[in-house]
């Protein structure tokens, strides 16, 4: 079904993305600077064709590819998850689209280190169950919660209790790649988030993003 406040509430949400993005970046840039280059870590199922992305399904041909720009303290992004966010997994289990995720750190030091933990648990199987996990306990933007501490023991939710996965978080392993996915949304103008492509295209923020029948129609259609 399609959400009540439409456009006017998507539009308010990007002015706020931008606003917020104008305040983080300075802030951002002091804490990523001089930390990307083609020779960073990757995580697992990352690849560097796909603009630093996480794959899933990246050997199928044939089927729509969806890229999704996000940042995980996005609350618009949050709201595109809790609508979307199923349907999409199931098109990765149900191998019937490539979906690549792009995450962002426009709003700041917790997105940041949100997206690296994100990448550490791609290392361990779980991106998938962390980002959902995200998700749904998103809190205030940069208002401290998540803090490395809380994401490194936060993720036995979700089934990660590895040394390696503690040192990946901790030591914010994946720094570079970080900087690499906003290098690259910056070279593909991606100013807002949640942005979805569908085989190259963006959907239509006003109609398609959240109509939960609109949005998996166009993924359907390819």
């Amino acid at each position: 079904m399609a959400q009540s406040s439409g456009g006017d509430k998507v539009t308010r949400y990007i002015v706020i993305g931008m606003v917020t993005l104008v305040v983080a970046v300075g802030v951002v840039f002091s804490i990523l600077s001089n930390k990307s280059g083609q020779n960073a870590a990757l995580p697992a199922s990352v690849s560097s064709t796909d603009g630093y992305g996480v794959v899933f399904n990246g050997d199928l041909t044939g089927v729509p590819v969806v890229d999704l720009w996000e940042d995980f303290q996005c609350p618009i992004c949050g709201q595109f998850e809790k609508l979307n966010g199923d349907y999409i997994a199931s098109l990765i289990k149900d191998k019937k689209a490539k979906v690549v995720y792009h995450p962002l750190s426009f709003i700041g030091p917790e997105s940041i280190r949100a997206a690296n933990a994100a990448a550490c648990a791609s290392d361990e199987g779980k991106f998938l169950d962390f980002h959902k996990f995200l998700y749904l306990n998103q809190p205030t933007e940069n208002g401290g919660v998540w803090s490395n501490t809380y994401l490194d023991t936060s993720a036995v939710a979700v089934g990660i209790a590895s040394a390696k996965f503690s040192e990946c978080v901790n030591g914010t392993k994946y720094a570079e790649w970080v900087t690499n996915v906003a290098d690259d949304g910056v070279k593909k103008n991606i100013n807002s988030t949640p942005t979805v492509f569908v085989n190259g295209k963006e959907i239509d923020r006003k109609t398609q993003y959240f109509d939960a029948t609109a949005f998996a129609a166009v993924v359907e259609k390819g």
